[in-house]
């Protein structure tokens, strides 16, 4: 991840991603059949680090902590320092090719949350709706921080943010 972020998505070689995994090209073909694989191993990682998170939440914990509880779990996984976590996000969301997969993340986070969600919320027939649509509302929130930290070109921390967006998503549909 690295690297792709370093040199870029389109102008890293499957060589070069090798050699820095040091690995051979057909070993890393075995594991990652294109570029674009490894990247969705990473995501991954990520989805497993906020399904982890939502299943160890404590059981008074409303949606709403679930969610931020979740999300801010996240956060410290991208990458071992701020920068190297700027550059991760900044390629996954700005990369056009990178696009299906960010998207396919945010789906499995959305399912994730929503999951941990239906066995919390109150018994009603609208219960499975409800949950999908706390867990889109904060994945639109955590997105919208992303965009907020490219925007403000990871200057500000992700988590702080984050609860900002939260907080205005709060005040504004209340």
């Amino acid at each position: 991840m690295r690297l792709l972020s370093e040199k870029g998505f389109n102008e890293t070689t499957v060589d070069e991603i090798a050699e820095v995994a040091g690995i051979s090209r057909r070993t890393l073909f075995r594991y990652f059949p294109t570029k674009a694989d490894i990247v969705t191993a990473w995501t991954q990682q990520m989805t497993d680090v906020l399904t982890t998170s939502v299943h160890h939440c404590p059981t008074d914990f409303t949606p709403r902590d679930i969610i931020r509880s979740a999300l801010e779990a996240v956060i410290p996984k991208i990458a071992a320092t701020r920068e190297e976590a700027f550059s991760s996000v900044y390629l996954i969301e700005r990369t056009p090719a990178l696009l299906p997969v960010s998207l396919r993340k945010y789906a499995q986070w959305e399912d994730s949350l929503a999951d941990a969600l239906v066995i919390r919320l109150p018994a009603s027939p609208d219960r499975k709706l409800a949950a999908r649509v706390a867990a889109r509302s904060g994945i639109a929130a955590f997105r919208t921080a992303v965009d907020e930290w490219i925007r403000l070109k990871g200057r500000r921390d992700l988590g702080v943010l984050l609860g900002k967006i939260m907080l205005l998503q709060s005040e504004t549909l209340s």
